[in-house]
């Protein structure tokens, strides 16, 4: 393996996914400030992010039933029980992407949500929860997470 990175695929595919990854990352201030404006649309953050999920799921639904076989049921019964808790976990972040970006700014909120995103990400690494493979924390890692908890004091600071 290499830094983590799967074996089994091209090492250029490697930087495909970074790129994806930041891409991705960086539609998180976008959603943010569009489910503000929902927010203030509809006057309830509750209301807000359920609207979004709505459209998610939506959106999803279709490309999935249209381009994908659906998954049958033996298939959605051998999931263990907590890898349904993912939906409620997404809707509790982008209800707190709706309520922090209201009160601390786009900078702010993800500098925030990135640092404790990566707190977690060092402890399930480490222990292999939730099925990652373990990944040991070292003292280049935990040196990451703490400049990354600086940035985000910085930032919130500034």
């Amino acid at each position: 393996m290499d830094g983590g990175y799967k074996a089994g695929y091209p090492a250029a595919m490697k930087w495909i996914y970074v790129l994806f990854g930041l891409v991705a990352g960086m539609t998180m201030p976008v959603q943010a400030g569009v489910n503000l404006r929902l927010r203030e649309s509809l006057s309830d953050p509750v209301y807000a992010a359920f609207v979004s999920f709505t459209v998610g799921a939506v959106v999803l639904g279709v490309y999935g039933f249209s381009l994908r076989p659906a998954p049958t049921m033996a298939m959605i019964s051998s999931a263990p029980w907590w890898s349904w808790t993912g939906g409620v976990l997404g809707a509790f972040f982008v209800f707190a992407i709706i309520i922090l970006a209201g009160v601390l700014g786009a900078t702010s909120s993800m500098a925030w949500l990135l640092a404790g995103q990566f707190l977690a990400a060092l402890v399930l690494d480490h222990f292999g929860l939730v099925g990652y493979d373990v990944h040991q924390v070292s003292w280049p890692r935990v040196a990451g997470v703490v400049l990354l908890l600086a940035g985000a004091m910085l930032i919130n600071k500034y």
